[in-house]
């Protein structure tokens, strides 16, 4: 999905989930993505994502292990976080 900030830079918001054959989510990433916010990292501004066996969070090139319940709870976080970036930025 194609998006704006604030400042009219343009970006993207992607949201990739793998769902196993009993409804599971086995792996996701969700990424907020603007080149105009940030060169680091492919653009990624905000990230979550389990694709190195943990989950993780991305922030502007620097990444840390976090914790995990749901992915509806994560996904309902990131959403939180990148509309208060697109607001900053």
């Amino acid at each position: 999905m194609t998006i704006r900030s604030a400042s009219g830079k343009t970006g993207q918001i992607r949201e990739e989930v793998w769902v196993n054959s009993k409804g599971e989510v086995v792996k996701y990433n969700l990424a907020y993505i603007n080149f105009g916010v940030c060169q680091t990292d492919n653009g990624r501004v905000l990230g979550y994502d389990n694709a190195h066996g943990f989950h993780e969070r991305h922030s502007s090139g620097a990444a840390e292990k976090v914790g995990f319940t749901t992915y509806e709870a994560r996904a309902h976080e990131f959403y939180e976080e990148a509309a208060k970036l697109r607001e900053r930025s």
